[in-house]
């Protein structure tokens, strides 16, 4: 029988010991990563992995509010931008009169410059925004975890818990580092 959209799968011990340790090694991925760029792989990768999460009855109620990586770099806006700017110094000539279309090129051309002065998390979701919405998922995990709703073995739960702690502390540092 097909699944509909709407119906949420339970969340098993397996697949709670899997996210943590997939958390983890996450974490440690995305450090490798300059902090204040665009990196649209990763951007795509985690949507992909925040739809799948939210496929979870445990989990589904905490992250709906968090909102998929928007996937935009600079180079992106900028390939835009140039466009735009040919296709308007190719059909502006015979509509405007020199000077206008000499102040309208010009003043377009300030904006394609000024774009690269504007911040990155402005068109998308840097890496340490990512990271962000990573701690923000192994913070539900470990709620879950702590709560006991799991009922791990003794053993399973301080594994998973000392994945899950790691996760919180690498992304936790590389946040703050990306702030010095």
């Amino acid at each position: 029988m097909p699944r509909h959209a709407t119906e949420l799968t339970p969340l098993t011990r397996k697949e709670f010991y899997a996210l943590a340790s997939h958390c983890r090694k996450y974490a440690s991925h995305l450090a490798c990563f300059d902090q204040h760029r665009v990196n649209l792989k990763e951007c795509n990768r985690f949507n992909g992995w925040l739809r799948s999460l939210k496929q979870y009855d445990l989990l589904a109620p905490t992250l709906t509010a968090l909102k998929p990586a928007r996937p935009v770099a600079r180079w992106q806006v900028m390939v835009i931008m140039i466009v735009m700017w040919l296709i308007m110094a190719m059909t502006l000539p015979g509509m405007l009169s020199r000077q206008m279309l000499t102040i309208v090129m010009a003043s377009w051309l300030f904006t394609i410059v000024a774009n690269l002065f504007i911040p990155e998390f402005v068109y998308g979701t840097t890496v340490e925004l990512l990271e962000a919405k990573v701690l923000l998922i192994v913070d539900t995990l470990l709620e879950l975890l702590n709560s006991g709703t799991m009922e791990f073995t003794e053993a399973a739960f301080f594994k998973a818990r000392e994945d899950l702690l790691a996760a919180h502390t690498e992304l936790r540092q590389q946040i703050d580092l990306a702030h010095r």
